[in-house]
């Protein structure tokens, strides 16, 4: 069980980094930090996508 929540975090971690790889041409950053690991961990692809909308629609 822990093995696996720990998995999520690393993955939801390099989505994360892959994301703003890809977001900083769309001007598109989401900061990594505990709060958006652990939101796009819950979530996984929707909270993701929750967070690049928020920041469109925020900022």
């Amino acid at each position: 069980m822990i093995e696996k929540n720990i998995k999520k975090i690393i993955l939801s971690f390099f989505l994360l980094y892959w994301f703003n790889n890809i977001g900083v041409n769309f001007n598109l950053i989401i900061p990594i930090n505990i709060v958006t690991i652990l939101l796009i961990t819950l979530l996984d692809i929707p909270g993701l996508a929750l967070l690049s909308i928020s920041l469109i629609v925020l900022f």
